[in-house]
């Protein structure tokens, strides 16, 4: 009888739906207390109790497949960003890692353009000001008049870059791999390089994967190529941006803003700077919320579990 560890905050609270499911492949599960998501030394506790997992953001490092090896045999990522699995150290122990690609493509980009058209048309502001008691009317601009910077044009860069094209926006993209020709073509979208988007783009979008290349990649050095009214949007990887550097550059109005969904430390500390700042809009790590698409990652990710252990029919 398989014993699976699942710790994917999303899943366990819709256990009930699954478990027909599971008694079916006569599966025992191994359900922890989790909140945002399992540490390092939180895993080694199980280590070595389980043949597979249904992981969140969970850190499978070197160190915990190790101890969870041999008896390992499938991670299943619900979700499409992997980043927090030692992809190296799972292939070297035979520990297979499946996940969801282009997972949540639509509510993500859908996100973007919500930050995008709130801060040019400044309803969360007016609103706040009218709560005050105050009839300000607040300056705002048209997306049409702005130029959006999408720094990876995987599948959420493209979506995001469709939604801006239809709002009037100029799009500029980098990429560090080439992107397919068809849909620079189709969207009108200017590749270019780092530097030039960030210091031409009123908005610069973050839709890359976390890895060694793109690690801190907004940083001092970066954000001072942004212009004054540039305006940071990341719903991919907190640590794609280098979290001090930022609010030191929101504090001096070096850029006029950020809108984050995703942080360095998750959940995002009750006393970090950006809680207090008035350019900043903060979202707990939901910018994935949708119903259909939570549907549809709760059985792929199940899928994926069950051809890992090779039970799958």
């Amino acid at each position: 009888m398989p014993i699976v560890l699942i710790t994917a905050p999303y899943m366990i609270p819709f256990l009930n739906r699954f478990q027909p499911t599971f008694e079916k492949y006569r599966i025992e599960l191994i359900v922890p207390d989790v909140r945002e998501r399992m540490e390092e030394t939180d895993l080694l506790k199980y280590a070595g109790q389980f043949d597979g997992a249904l992981c969140g953001d969970d850190r499978y490092t070197a160190r915990v497949l190790e101890a969870c090896a041999p008896r390992l045999k499938v991670i299943s990522k619900w979700g499409t960003g992997i980043d927090s699995i030692d992809s190296a150290a799972a292939s070297r122990l035979n520990v297979r890692v499946a996940r969801t690609p282009n997972a949540f493509t639509t509510p993500v980009a859908d996100s973007v353009l919500a930050y995008m058209l709130a801060f040019v048309r400044r309803q969360p502001w007016m609103d706040a000001a009218m709560k005050r008691g105050e009839w300000e009317k607040i300056p705002g601009r048209t997306l049409g008049e702005c130029t959006l910077g999408v720094i990876g044009v995987g599948n959420i860069g493209k979506a995001v870059t469709r939604r801006a094209k239809a709002f009037g926006m100029k799009v500029l993209g980098t990429d560090i791999i080439e992107i397919d020709h068809v849909f620079v073509g189709e969207s009108g979208i200017e590749m270019t390089n780092l530097e030039y988007l960030l210091s031409n783009s009123d908005f610069i979008s973050l839709a890359c994967d976390l890895n060694p290349t793109s690690h801190h990649l907004i940083n001092a050095q970066t954000l001072a190529m942004m212009k004054p009214n540039a305006v940071v949007i990341n719903t991919a990887r907190g640590p794609l941006v280098e979290e001090p550097a930022l609010i030191a550059a929101l504090q001096s109005a070096q850029i006029a803003g950020a809108a984050l969904d995703v942080f360095e430390h998750e959940p995002l500390p009750h006393d970090s700077p950006l809680m207090k700042m008035d350019n900043v809009m903060l979202a707990p790590h939901n910018a994935n919320s949708s119903p259909a698409a939570w549907e549809r990652v709760h059985w792929n990710t199940i899928r994926n579990l069950l051809e890992g252990l090779g039970i799958a029919e």
